[in-house]
């Protein structure tokens, strides 16, 4: 079997579809301990070194996964993305990328990429490492890597593409960015959608598949659970079942079909967000607020089990911890399926090791029939009828409350 050394692991989301495509992961390096409690639980063969990046020496790594330097097929690992994000510029406004200490997780994944020198590499994060004015950690791993030729002799050239997974099948509106590069200098061409969300005579045409919706993910599961942790709380929680499949809080605007109970664009787009069960989910979010979607379109929180087909992991994994915690750990995660399609295109491209690989990805959701109408709306309680009124519209970008509280401070 091709051989993957993992870093920044997580709960697994790249190596379980590496793991479909034919690799072993040969050690994998998390800090979290609720994520190495989550591998040792699912995957008791990875060897896990557990703790920070920055403790581990490159031969230790290797040592754990019983490597040499240059033996490993690959490396993987999604350097942790906070720096970088969109949930990061809306919450301040600004991040503080290069400068925010996490962003030294990028310069760690440089020294062993150096250090281990595999024959392919992938790394991934979030769209925001190519926005053009804030490109700062894309420059700093491509001037790492020339460095890395440089003094290693290698030759690798990456790769750089930003991918919506639901074009390959996943049935989740979810974007990143991928870097991969093989070792030889052989160039790496990303695969092209499979999935589109077109017209039937157009799909037909051009050979793409419909995308693959949440019904297609978990309509097959059981729709109402008797679990307390699943229950939505707080002031907003009898509002969620007023607000149709695939709407957010905007459909109580004066914009949208419901009460004008906030402004337009006054809040972030997951507030209040519910699951459309003829479409693809929006992201799964690592840490929601209590009124931040996407629920269940039963106007609940989503169950370990439906946050897992959604990112499209292996089934019959199990968790013991809680229900944020599984949250977190998912929402953080790559959807396995579109890291098995980059997997079996690294393989055959870079590896030339194509042997064995099934003829199509195996972690893709089948087509699911029998969907059922839109759930049906609950009338507004009173509770929110008083909120009924006029409210502004947001200003625009960098125009909000927030934005002038900076602007005053500065």
């Amino acid at each position: 079997m091709p051989t993957a050394i993992s870093l920044y692991t997580g709960v697994g989301g790249l190596d379980f579809g590496f793991e479909a495509a034919g690799f072993e992961t040969r050690a994998a390096v998390e800090l979290d301990k609720v994520c190495c409690a989550a591998l040792a639980e699912n995957r008791p063969g990875w060897p896990v070194l557990p703790g920070d990046i920055h403790g581990f020496t490159s031969a230790q790594i290797l040592s754990a996964a019983g490597l040499e330097p240059g033996e490993a097929d690959v490396l993987i690992g999604g350097p942790p993305c906070q720096p970088f994000s969109k949930a990061g510029f809306w919450a301040s406004g600004e991040t503080k990328r290069l400068d925010d200490p996490r962003s030294s997780t990028l310069e760690q994944y440089l020294r062993v990429l150096r250090d281990t020198r595999p024959r392919a590499f992938l790394l991934e994060n979030v769209p925001g490492m190519v926005f053009s004015s804030k490109s700062e950690g894309m420059k700093l791993l491509l001037d790492g890597i020339k460095a890395i030729n440089r003094s290693a002799g290698t030759a690798y050239r990456p790769s750089v593409a930003k991918l919506n997974a639901a074009h390959f099948g996943v049935p989740q509106m979810r974007e990143r960015v991928f870097l991969v590069g093989a070792r030889d200098g052989t160039p790496f061409h990303f695969p092209e959608p499979t999935h589109a969300d077109m017209a039937e005579d157009d799909l037909l045409a051009s050979g793409l598949e419909p995308l693959r919706t949440a019904w297609d993910a978990i309509g097959d599961l059981p729709q109402e659970l008797d679990d307390p942790a699943l229950s939505m709380r707080g002031k907003w929680a009898a509002l969620l079942p007023t607000i149709p499949e695939g709407e957010n809080y905007l459909w109580h605007t004066n914009r949208g079909g419901g009460a004008s109970i906030f402004g337009w664009r006054t809040r972030f787009w997951s507030f209040l967000l519910k699951l459309a069960k003829n479409r693809p989910a929006w992201t799964i979010q690592a840490q929601p607020g209590p009124a931040v979607g996407p629920f269940h379109w039963r106007s609940r929180h989503l169950s370990p089990q439906e946050l897992c087909r959604i990112q499209t992991f292996p089934d019959g994994l199990r968790f013991s911890a809680g229900q944020r915690d599984v949250q977190r750990m998912l929402g953080n995660a790559v959807p396995s399926l579109l890291a098995e399609v980059l997997a079996r295109e690294i393989r055959m491209q870079l590896l030339d090791e194509a042997e064995g690989l099934p003829p199509a990805p195996t972690l893709l959701p089948p087509r699911r029939e029998g969907m059922p109408p839109p759930e049906a709306l609950a009338p507004l309680p009173k509770q929110y009828q008083r909120l009924i009124g006029e409210h502004e519209d947001h200003p625009g970008t960098g125009l909000g409350p927030g934005a002038r509280r900076r602007d005053q401070a500065a």
